[in-house]
């Protein structure tokens, strides 16, 4: 009888090294596109930072360099300069009542369209989309505001904020992900349409409001052309709009303009710092599931 002999086992030889070499490479890479990124960035803010500790002699100067000596004179003379108290609470004003009522009224809009409740709800989306490509109105806007008799007044100027596309958009995208099954047990038990968005849905888009409120909150905080346009009163300006105080008729006091764009920028990084969790699950969910 002739022996049967079993087949020699394959041996397999893996390059684990060359592989490790290539990932160790790779990541390098990536970390070092981060930090040109970042050093990209934070580079302008750095620069800001450093402007608004030096005197005005010493920015001409150097103006990227380091400071001399660390002073915060130039907050202090800012702060009375551009009249900050009564500018920060009048954008504090604008920013809180437009931004609630925008989200309030998006959230009740959004709905409908989302689930197909109103007819053409597809067509009035992709209205939406085209509205995002179109310049602003203005002198449409501008007519209408002034035949309404709402001309340099507060409530005039909110209304210019209660229309945004991306916000609706990114509402609707996140209400398609939430099952239409929660309808039907809403209507099942009698809860009626208000109820079921102001008590069921809206706990459930908590991510995607966190969104809308800082993009719309950040758009109004940061506005000037419309503040110039439509505000001829000093005692309802924004504390944008209060920054040109810092322009002369022979140059620019830039260290302390420096010092009042940081104080400016403070509430909204606060306001990003609470709602950054919330964030960016609302744009990838609105962005992925809709």
């Amino acid at each position: 009888m002739t022996a049967v002999t079993e087949p020699a086992p394959l041996v397999v030889i893996r390059n684990d090294g060359g592989r490790r070499r290539r990932g160790v490479r790779t990541r390098i890479a990536s970390y070092g596109m981060l930090l040109l990124l970042a050093a990209f960035y934070t580079g302008p803010l750095l620069i800001l930072i450093f402007a608004s500790m030096k005197t005005l002699p010493e920015f001409f100067r150097d103006p990227t360099g380091l400071p001399e000596s660390l002073s915060l004179d130039n907050f202090t003379e800012a702060w009375g300069l551009a009249n900050f108290p009564g500018y920060l609470m009048n954008s504090l004003i604008y920013t809180v009542v437009a931004t609630t009522l925008f989200v309030i009224m998006s959230v009740f809009v959004a709905f409908p369209i989302a689930r197909g409740y109103v007819k053409g709800s597809a067509a009035l989306l992709t209205l939406y989309v085209v509205a995002l490509f179109l310049p602003p109105a203005l002198i449409p806007q501008f007519q209408l505001i002034l035949n309404l008799g709402l001309f340099n007044t507060r409530t005039g100027y909110i209304l210019l904020f209660l229309i945004n596309p991306i916000g609706l958009i990114i509402l609707v995208n996140y209400i398609k992900s939430i099952p239409r099954e929660l309808d039907e047990s809403a209507v099942m038990d009698g809860c009626g349409y208000f109820r079921f968005v102001w008590s069921i849905l809206i706990p459930l888009i908590r991510p995607a409001i966190a969104t809308v409120t800082v993009l719309h909150a950040i758009g109004i905080w940061n506005e000037l052309i419309l503040a110039t346009v439509y505000l001829t009163n000093d005692d309802l300006y924004p504390i944008t709009r209060g920054l040109i105080v810092f322009e002369g008729v022979y140059g620019s006091d830039w260290p302390k303009l420096a010092a009042a764009v940081l104080m400016l920028m403070f509430p909204m990084l606060v306001l990003y710092m609470f709602l950054q969790r919330y964030i960016i699950s609302g744009l990838t969910s609105g962005a992925v599931k809709g």
